[in-house]
């Protein structure tokens, strides 16, 4: 059934509890005055039937100001039904045709009254019903009247009791649904307060992820610019100082200019592929073992300190972000040995070790003490901090071991991730 016939059908019920107890009623007037010679009414019943009539039609307007106010199945429907029910039963007692009155105690029961009670008040009409249609009203005048009565009882309790069933499950039913559906509008609810609490949560995620992205961007740039143009202009001075230094040597001077130039092109370079976030010019030339050799030699040169590359394992391609990082940590920690460790020797390893590939960078310079490090400030910190962000940005790891006086040892530890459409292994 759909809900709108739904609804009509339960708003047509609730009309006929309102109105049809009047109708019935009036009718069950109408027909005992016409019958009242027939069933030898005397002016004493005639006069009780009036004082009932009455009170059943005042009893009928006090309901119908009372039920709108009244709990179902409360203390006051239950005096209702009761009172109406022994009104109907004295009326058919005078006249059996206000049994017309009576029948509609099988209508409403199910509404005034508790389950419990329900059948009580069935059996209760249906001993109005059988008395009022037993051939001589009530009580039965003779023998006949009395087995026509229980007769007629009984089939009036069977009836009753099969509809009053068959209407108890289908108010089961109605509260089932009831219940089902205002158990669905509830979820439906709590839903609907999900998916807007979801709405704002992705909102929010997708700021956070913007702000991120724009924070991670911040520290790329820097990192890079600190790896690049910060290293580069560092090597410049210090050209620059050399080429001032050896005024009484032109060729000598001339060399040290050359390699500021140098330096400066490389830089200016490195810093527009920084902001493009462009793999190093390096490793558009070679491969990642031989931009480090050529790192290595040219720092070397640059600083006048020994120093060695060795490669370890089967070389393989590698993804650009992996090769990039490794070579910015490999150059990295190349400054710091010539700006901070007055290392006098240096040797940069890069291992293949299937799934992973490792770069160690050592030297013997003046070391130091790890503990005793300023914390990086700001977003994601230059120098060793630097470092260990490039690698965990590629799910690797760096790890320093160091002493005063002992020389440092850098080691890079990252995933061997190939090129896009390259076969594992």
């Amino acid at each position: 059934m759909k809900d709108d016939d739904r609804t009509t059908a339960e708003h047509r019920w609730q009309q006929f509890y309102r109105y049809g107890p009047y109708t019935l009623l009036g009718l069950a007037v109408l027909m005992s005055a016409l019958s009242s010679g027939l069933v030898g009414m005397t002016g004493t019943d005639l006069y009780a039937a009036a004082v009932l009539t009455s009170g059943a039609g005042v009893l009928q307007l006090w309901w119908g100001r009372t039920r709108s106010g009244a709990p179902p199945y409360g203390r006051a429907a239950q005096v209702y039904y009761v009172l109406r029910t022994v009104i109907a039963f004295a009326l058919c007692w005078f006249n059996p045709f206000f049994s017309v009155y009576a029948i509609i105690g099988y209508f409403d029961v199910g509404a005034l009254l508790p389950n419990r009670y329900v059948r009580a008040g069935l059996l209760c009409t249906a001993v109005t019903m059988a008395g009022a249609q037993s051939g001589s009203g009530m009580p039965p005048a003779s023998l006949t009247n009395w087995a026509a009565f229980g007769a007629l009882f009984v089939l009036h309790s069977a009836l009753a009791l099969l509809f009053g069933n068959i209407g108890a499950r289908e108010a089961e039913k109605d509260r089932r649904q009831t219940e089902t559906i205002t158990e669905l509008e509830r979820t439906n609810t709590r839903l609907e307060q999900a998916l807007a609490e979801n709405a704002a949560l992705h909102t929010q995620l997708l700021l956070q992820a913007r702000e991120a992205g724009i924070a991670d961007e911040r520290r790329r740039l820097a990192a890079e610019i600190h790896d690049t143009l910060a290293q580069g202009l560092a090597g410049i001075i210090a050209q620059l100082q050399a080429a001032a230094s050896t005024t009484d040597d032109p060729a000598l001077a001339r060399q040290h200019l050359d390699r500021a130039a140098g330096l400066a092109r490389h830089s200016l370079g490195e810093a527009r592929r920084s902001v493009h976030n462009l793999v190093p010019a390096a490793l558009e030339e070679d491969d990642l073992p031989g931009a480090l050799r050529k790192t290595v030699g040219e720092w070397s040169e640059r600083h006048g300190i020994r120093a060695g590359f060795t490669v370890t394992g089967t070389v393989e391609p590698l993804h650009d972000e992996v090769g990039a990082t490794l070579l910015r940590i490999a150059e990295e920690s190349l400054a710091n040995a010539a700006r901070h460790a007055s290392a006098t020797r240096a040797g940069v390893t890069l291992s293949y070790m299937g799934d992973e590939i490792t770069l160690d960078v050592r030297d013997d310079g003046r070391g130091f003490d790890p503990a005793a490090l300023p914390e990086q400030g700001g977003g994601g910190g230059f120098g060793l901090g630097g470092m260990r962000a490039r690698a965990e940005r590629v799910a690797g790891t760096v790890t320093v071991e160091t002493e005063p006086g002992l020389g440092t040892a850098v080691s890079a530890r990252v995933p061997l991730v190939r090129p896009a459409g390259r076969a594992l292994r």
